[in-house]
């Protein structure tokens, strides 16, 4: 899908040295900068600053985090020790929940193996955690396929135009992404499809990556201003609206970037179709009540306050600097305004029944309270 100087993954284990590598993506589109996590410290410090993103991506580097914790200790025997480490990394960044799901299921499969053995055990689940995200997201693109599909059918000869929020592709998904994965199956079937990106203030991460994901797979799209989506709305310029998510509640609630609950209302108020991609792994069967519950990461107000220059090194100041800033990473929208959720299990409605009963074979739901 892309060109061959870009690594096909934003995180590998690569063979040759034993080495876990990540793309920066801080530094993207401007450069393209590989950095090496040889250390728990190098993983949490990664998430936290955002050089991975992305809830199934935050996952996997968690689960290599989680390899790493046992291969700093020689004797490999001292589980509490790695496990000690691996909670550091689960409280690196609080709302996505595949971190804490993706750590914690490698720590179970490293503590099944003898003490000598625990470090391959962590790193073959990792690389496990990581294909299985990828076969996620193909699969996703494979269900949202049709959605696009019938809006095509009736405009022939005219793109569908798709509006999303945030960076839920390849660079946060491992491969194809969530929100994207149905893009990029639609272009692959020849489907004319045109996507309106949200630049995604305050880190950008539609205008810098989402926009530089579908410009390299050759995906017609529009960067647009966070708050232009209703507008175009209004227009009938928006056939649907596919979103990631972070963290979603077994009731259907629905955490994802600031300003995805601006566009859900602005969805419902114009009949427009409000999709949420996402794999199983990024549901939440702990939690009922999203506005309540999902925890809201709060980020440092610079990253508010300055705008990083990505062709320069210098950032530049865009309020007075007496000024407070407040910079919420997330925000939660109520299941009442989704449409419905893209999985790599298919398309259900954003209810606990339908939920359930598309996960119940699964054994993913049995921690909802219901269930334990």
């Amino acid at each position: 899908m892309f060109q061959q100087k870009f690594p096909s993954r934003p995180i590998w284990l690569d063979e040759s040295d034993g080495k876990i590598r990540i793309i920066d993506q801080r530094r993207l589109p401007g450069e393209l900068v590989i950095s090496e996590l040889n250390t728990v410290d190098d993983v949490i410090s990664a998430i936290k600053k955002m050089m991975v993103r992305g809830a199934p991506l935050i996952g996997v580097t968690g689960a290599y985090g989680v390899y790493l914790a046992f291969g700093e200790n020689q004797a490999a025997a001292d589980y509490k020790a790695a496990a000690g480490r691996a909670s550091l990394i689960k409280a690196a960044r609080p709302t996505a929940v595949n971190l804490a799901w993706a750590v914690d299921r490698t720590l179970e499969k490293a503590g099944q193996a003898p003490p000598e053995k625990r470090a391959e055990a962590a790193r073959l689940e990792a690389s496990a955690i990581a294909g299985l995200e990828a076969e996620n997201s193909r699969n996703i693109g494979r269900y949202g396929l049709p959605l696009i599909e019938s809006i095509a059918e009736k405009k022939p000869g005219k793109p569908v135009n798709i509006l999303t929020h945030c960076n839920a592709g390849w660079l946060a998904c491992i491969e194809e992404g969530t929100a994207t994965a149905p893009i990029y199956a639609a272009h692959r079937h020849g489907i004319p499809v045109h996507v309106w990106v949200d630049e995604t203030r305050p880190l950008n991460q539609g205008a810098r990556l989402t926009a530089w994901e579908l410009g390299a797979a050759g995906v017609a799209h529009t960067v647009i201003t966070d708050n232009a989506g209703g507008h175009l709305m209004q227009k009938g310029l928006v056939d649907i609206v596919i979103v990631g998510t972070d963290r979603t509640t077994y009731t259907g609630d629905v955490a994802n970037k600031i300003g995805t609950y601006l566009k859900a209302l602005a969805a419902r108020d114009n009949n427009i179709a409000f999709y949420v991609a996402l794999p199983s792994s990024t549901f939440d069967w702990h939690l009922g009540d999203g506005v309540s519950e999902i925890p809201i990461e709060e980020r440092d107000p610079d990253e508010v306050r300055y705008m990083p220059g990505f062709e320069k090194t210098r950032e530049n100041l865009l309020m007075p600097e007496g000024s407070a800033a407040a910079n919420y990473a997330f925000d939660v929208t109520p299941a009442r305004l989704v449409t419905g959720f893209i999985t790599e299990r298919g398309i259900c409605r954003a209810e606990e029944e339908a939920i359930r009963q598309l996960f119940s074979k699964s054994g993913l739901n049995r921690k909802s309270p219901e269930n334990s």
